[in-house]
Order: structure tokens, then sequence, then C-alpha cells
């Protein structure tokens, strides 16, 4: 997205947090590619037989989205660190449907390797949840790192943004974060 498209962005974000309906329905089509792209990261390493598909992911998170009636977005990069945390639920609810229904959901979620001091397969989406959430309960803004990296494919400075923290603290608390994770899915798979 370029300078005078974030712009755009931000400005309809102000303009929705003031009530303008129709500044919220004017943001989809600018952040749509991005949006997609963030559902097919979110998607990625899932089985061919996958019910869910990117263009159903954001949908479905632009429904919720909406639903809500009050929303603060500060920019472009807070607002698709919200899609994203809204997707990964939409993702953990339908593998929770398809747990009740089956033993195995087979929902998995791809890790950038390039995030990872060590190469680790897809793991289930439920299982990257407890970890976010267990990580939270350790230490909240590792695990807000690790949402908005992971998940949410956010730069470094984009997550400092939408955090309000240096680039160099995301980078240091980025590392702590990736490690423990990477403990905690060795730990896992021992057992």
């Amino acid at each position: 997205m370029g300078r005078s498209s974030t712009y755009s962005v931000t400005e309809l974000l102000t303009r929705w947090r003031e009530g303008d309906a129709a500044a919220r329905d004017a943001l989809v089509p600018l952040v749509y590619q991005e949006l997609r792209r963030l559902a097919r990261k979110c998607l990625a390493g899932q089985p061919s037989d996958h019910t869910l598909q990117p263009t159903a992911l954001v949908h479905e998170a632009y429904l919720r989205l909406a639903e809500r009636e009050k929303m603060h977005f500060e920019n472009r990069a807070h607002f698709l660190a919200v899609l994203t945390r809204i997707m990964r639920q939409i993702l953990i609810d339908h593998a929770r449907g398809r747990n009740a229904a089956k033993r195995d959901a087979r929902i998995k979620v791809a890790l950038d390797d390039a995030m990872l001091a060590n190469p680790v397969p897809a793991i289930s989406v439920i299982v990257l949840d407890e970890a976010v959430r267990k990580l939270s309960r350790l230490d909240a803004r590792q695990a807000q790192i690790m949402e908005l990296r992971f998940l949410g494919g956010l730069s470094v400075e984009e997550t400092a943004l939408v955090l309000d923290i240096s680039p160099a603290t995301v980078k240091r608390e980025w590392m702590t974060a990736r490690l423990w994770l990477q403990k905690q899915l060795a730990r896992r798979s021992q057992s």
C-alpha cells in the first residue's frame, strides 16, 4: 500500500470512529487485497478439503467487525491487527466446530520459517491459540507481538506502531517470544 493509500485508510478510520458508517464501507475496498493476503496467510498449510477459503474468511471477519458498535483504530496497522485477531478467532471457532464433529479437525497454521530460528511444521490453530493464551499469562506484550507477527504478518515497524513501542523493543521481545514458542512446541511433540 502506498503512502497516499495509507493516508486515505487512516482518514477513513478517523471518520468511522466519529460515527461515519459510509467511511467504514469505503474502507473495505481500499484494504481488501491486503485482507485477502492476511487471510491466505492465516489459511496457509490447510488441507485441500478445508471448507474455509480466503474470501469467506475476509467476509466473515468484516461481518464480525461491522457488528461492533464502537471501534477505535489508531491507524492502518492497528486496523489490520484487529482484523488478524478476528480472523484467528474465526479459524479457532471453525476448528473447534470441526473438532466437535471429528476427532482431528486438521486445521493448521503454517508458521513462517523465516520468523523462527529452527523450522517448525504447520501446527494446529488450536495449539497455536493455546500457546498464545499461555504466553499472554506470562507476558501479554510478547503474546501480542507473536499474534501480530505470525498471524498478521505485520512487519517489526508496523507491530511497533500498533503497540506504541520502539522497533528495537519489538525485535527483542519477538526473539524471546519465538524461543518460548519453539520450546513449547518441542515439549508438546515429545509428549
